[in-house]
């Protein structure tokens, strides 16, 4: 059957969470037998219900009059209107709820799609599009970027930096390499960071849209993470905050960390109108929207009290999960990382007597049933390095630490 499906799907890695996934599910029985039940660290996603206002809100929407024919792929009128006051109150940014914004069914979804619209496939290396993402960065960004025929090139973020890579070096650094900085047609960047947890200082993201005005290149931003943070000083700004962004920038929204609505799959992308506009183009042949009944309730939870408090409250409970990982962590003798001020992820060195990321993962999952990502999942500069996810209750993160501790890994 391969001879029927193009080459770029048969290059294809399937998703390493969904890996992971099934190797747990394999190894489940024996390691439960042995008193180490698998316990999630890999998950990048919420595990709590989504607030009740937004499932209620749901449910009585289920029998209004009309809303289980055909949505629109560009979301209805109420949705773009309330993520249009969202923007307004959280970034001050104003935005066309006409020509600005529009309905994703996931930010996954959109992101993938919105690559597709851009690349122009070609099989032959050197004459293919490139988009620049981070490295380490979501896992499915190469893959996005190889499926549609183009080619992707790392943005490498690393402590030395702060994860705040000098632009400028590294598209000097990319035509040293060969590549032609003609070929460049976007960057995506993601703050706050999957994996890193890092963020971004407002003063670097007047510096990177600099970038991508001096050198026409699209500015993609991922702000999936950017309502999950634990300090009011530190609050994630958004791209369109930044003067002249809209000129060059489009950035992608979420449901899913905030809210917990990861099955729900709906987003939104915002900002360039003639962006957004061509994009809505390619969507319009693809899907034909959101189930209204969805996109109500997410109307409703985004400017309620009841969104504002559920978010607060997660983040509080994310940021006393991670005190008493850290806290952990440094008995276990692991101390040089840094401590993330956003998101529900922790980015740590593998101890030193191991060789590389997978297998100090695939140790820790075989003799504690410890479930982690290695660091290499996320690119090249992930090596030596593995991501945690402390969205588990406390009781289980503290049973990881007996575990390790009681099986040997410890960091010297």
């Amino acid at each position: 059957m391969q001879e029927f499906f193009n080459d770029y799907v048969q290059t294809l890695e399937t998703y390493i969470m969904f890996r992971i996934k099934e190797t747990v599910t394999k190894s489940a029985p024996e390691l439960t037998a042995k008193g180490r039940k698998p316990i999630m660290l890999s998950m990048g996603a919420p595990t709590a219900m989504p607030p009740k206002f937004v499932i209620d809100t749901l449910k009585n929407a289920l029998d209004k009059e009309g809303v289980h024919t055909y949505s629109t792929p560009k979301g209805e009128v109420y949705l773009r209107e309330a993520i249009a006051k969202k923007m307004k109150n959280c970034f001050g940014v104003e935005l066309s709820p006409v020509d600005e914004i529009f309905s994703l069914i996931g930010s996954k979804e959109g992101i993938a799609n919105f690559i597709r619209a851009m690349i122009n496939p070609i099989t032959n290396k050197e004459e293919q599009d490139i988009i620049m993402v981070p490295d380490p960065g979501y896992a499915s960004y190469k893959e996005m970027i190889k499926v549609s025929g183009g080619q992707a090139y790392s943005v490498p973020l690393k402590p030395e930096n702060n994860f705040m890579p000098d632009m400028e070096e590294v598209f000097a650094n990319l035509k040293k390499e060969g590549f032609n900085p003609n070929k460049v047609k976007a960057l995506i960047i993601n703050y706050p960071n999957n994996p890193l947890g890092a963020c971004a200082t407002k003063e670097y993201l007047e510096s990177v849209v600099e970038f991508c005005k001096k050198h026409h290149i699209l500015l993609i931003s991922d702000a999936a993470y950017v309502d999950m943070y634990f300090h009011e000083d530190n609050k994630p700004v958004s791209i369109l905050e930044i003067e002249g962004a809209k000129d060059i920038a489009v950035e992608f929204f979420s449901f899913s960390k905030p809210y917990a609505m990861t099955g729900w799959r709906i987003g939104w992308i915002c900002g360039n109108k003639e962006a957004v506009k061509i994009f809505g183009k390619l969507k319009s042949t693809i899907d034909s929207g959101i189930f209204k009944p969805l996109q109500i309730a997410a109307a409703e939870i985004l400017n309620s009290k009841e969104g504002d408090e559920y978010i607060k409250e997660a983040n509080k409970t994310f940021k006393e999960n991670q005190e008493i990982f850290v806290e952990g962590l440094k008995e276990l003798g692991c101390k040089d990382f840094q401590i993330p001020q956003a998101t529900f992820y922790l980015w740590l060195p593998i101890p030193k007597k191991y060789r590389a990321s997978e297998e100090f993962t695939n140790e820790l999952m075989q003799k504690s049933g410890v479930v982690a990502v290695p660091g290499d999942a996320f690119g090249d500069y992930g090596q030596g390095y593995f991501r945690v996810s402390i969205v588990c209750s406390k009781d289980e993160l503290k049973e990881v630490i007996r575990r390790m501790k009681e099986d040997g890994f410890v960091w010297e």
